[in-house]
């Protein structure tokens, strides 16, 4: 039996504001932070902030995503030292999805870029 990651019981709305700090120290705001997010994930503002608001964590965030954006096939690159297309658990590939598009926000990329616009 394998163990899922400590890091999906984590609430979402705890490593938000770890993303907000990144983003804003390198110049980003919240609305650049909050769209990256909703890209991926199909949550739109009012619904990511009532994810945010009920503490969920960040397996059901990413569970109850309402649609997944399929160009995150396209986000590549490395997250925590791992290819991000080359991790093998769905769900954790989701995350460093969202790690890496953080990444990218806060590294001063075009929103069109992050975007895969």
């Amino acid at each position: 039996m394998t163990s899922k990651h400590r890091i999906f019981s984590t609430s979402f709305a705890s490593v938000y504001p770890l993303y907000l700090a990144k983003a804003e120290k390198k110049g980003r705001t919240k609305s650049e932070l909050d769209a990256v997010i909703c890209w991926l994930t199909g949550y739109n503002q009012r619904e990511l902030a009532a994810q945010l608001k009920k503490q969920k964590d960040i397996e059901t965030f990413i569970n109850e995503a309402p649609r997944l954006n399929p160009a995150r096939t396209l986000i590549k690159g490395v997250v925590c030292g791992v290819r991000v297309e080359d991790i093998q658990d769905p769900l954790m590939r989701e995350l460093r999805y969202l790690d890496k598009l953080v990444d990218e926000l806060a590294k001063g990329k075009a929103m069109e870029k992050i975007l895969r616009a």
